[in-house]
Order: structure tokens, then C-alpha cells, then sequence
């Protein structure tokens, strides 16, 4: 699986781009909020492609509806908040899009696990910006637990170090979660 970190400058503009390359291919695309959801599925279906969106305000039925006709290949790309993806398995994502800073490495590190399992060539992009940066300091701000603050923030932090970084981005995410990766160049992320 590719893994990169794009500027997120006109990302409309970007996620056509990338789009272009994935073709009637099945792609995950995560978003912060239900609002940015919504508005890129209506972005994305007025440019002729096949979107759904899946978020905690649509009802289940819904959201049931939405993730079954994404899974027997109805639609093709699936914009969703993190409400999405647990107990999807379907191995053929070829793209996973971080439209907006994940929250943190663990929740980053399991969305993009849905792309390739079928052992083919996947992508995993993350649209970097620090305006996301501001909206999750915004809600960490308001948290009232003290101890829930704290590791909101260390989580956030440790997002930003993997989007600022400048080396192996998989080097990152394995030493993360205690493994070595002791490779000098993956040769599966931007950063090598």
C-alpha cells in the first residue's frame, strides 16, 4: 500500500485528480464532520461520479442502505466520518482519502488498513492542513475531562508529527505501535 501526505490547497480539485486514477475502482473518503461529507458527495455527483455519504446524522436505515449498495459495488465511492468502516470487509479499496486530519495514529492507522486487502495495489492519501489542526483544538478546548483533554491533544500531536514528516512514513507507524522497521527505504511512502 502507498501511503502519502498532500498540501490541502483546492482539495476538491486534488480528490478529482486522484479520482481520475481510480476510476470505477472502490474508494473510502474520510471527512471531519457530516457537513464536509455532504458537501463533497454533492460535489463529487455533479461531476458526473457515483457518491454516497455514511455519518452518525443519517438514519440507520439509511446509513444501512448506503454501506450495502457501497459493498455489492452500486456506488463506488463512499464519503463518510469515522462512523464509518467497522466490520467492512471489502478487500478490494483501492484508494482511502483523508480529507481531513484524523483524530488520532490508532483511528488513521485502521481506516487506511481497508485499502489493498486483497493484496493489490492500494493508495492511502491525507490532506494536510493546520486549519484542521484548529477545528479538532477547537473540541479539545471544550472537553471538561481533564485526562481526555490530554490524550486528545497528544493524539493530535502525534498526527501533526506524521504529517510534518519528513522520512518513512511506515518506519513512523510501526515504530508508533512498537515494531521495528529497521528498511531504509519502503519504497511505499512519499517520504522514501
Amino acid at each position: 500500500m502507498e501511503m502519502e501526505v498532500l498540501p490541502k490547497k483546492d482539495s476538491l480539485r486534488s480528490i478529482l485528480a486522484l479520482l481520475d486514477n481510480f476510476k470505477n475502482e472502490s474508494v473510502i473518503i474520510y471527512c471531519f464532520s457530516r457537513k464536509d461529507t455532504e458537501k463533497l458527495v454533492t460535489d463529487l455527483n455533479q461531476r458526473g461520479l457515483n457518491a454516497t455519504a455514511y455519518h452518525a446524522g443519517l438514519d440507520a436505515k439509511k446509513r444501512r442502505e448506503n454501506q450495502e449498495r457501497f459493498i455489492r459495488d452500486e456506488v463506488n465511492i463512499m464519503v463518510a466520518t469515522i462512523a464509518f468502516g467497522m466490520g467492512i470487509d471489502k478487500p478490494d479499496v483501492r484508494l482511502v482519502i483523508h480529507h481531513s486530519l484524523p483524530k488520532s495514529i490508532e483511528g488513521y492507522y485502521q481506516e487506511t488498513g481497508r485499502a489493498g486487502r486483497d493484496g493489490l495495489p492500494a493508495r492511502c492519501v491525507l490532506f494536510f492542513s493546520y486549519a484542521d489542526k484548529y477545528k479538532h483544538d477547537y473540541f479539545i478546548r471544550n472537553m471538561t475531562d481533564e485526562g481526555e483533554k490530554q490524550k486528545s491533544q497528544e493524539n493530535l500531536d502525534t498526527v501533526l508529527s506524521y504529517g510534518n514528516l519528513r522520512g518513512c512514513r511506515r518506519k513512523f507507524l510501526l515504530r508508533y505501535f512498537n515494531e521495528d522497521y529497521n528498511q531504509n527505504n519502503c519504497g511505499n511512502c512519499d517520504g522514501c
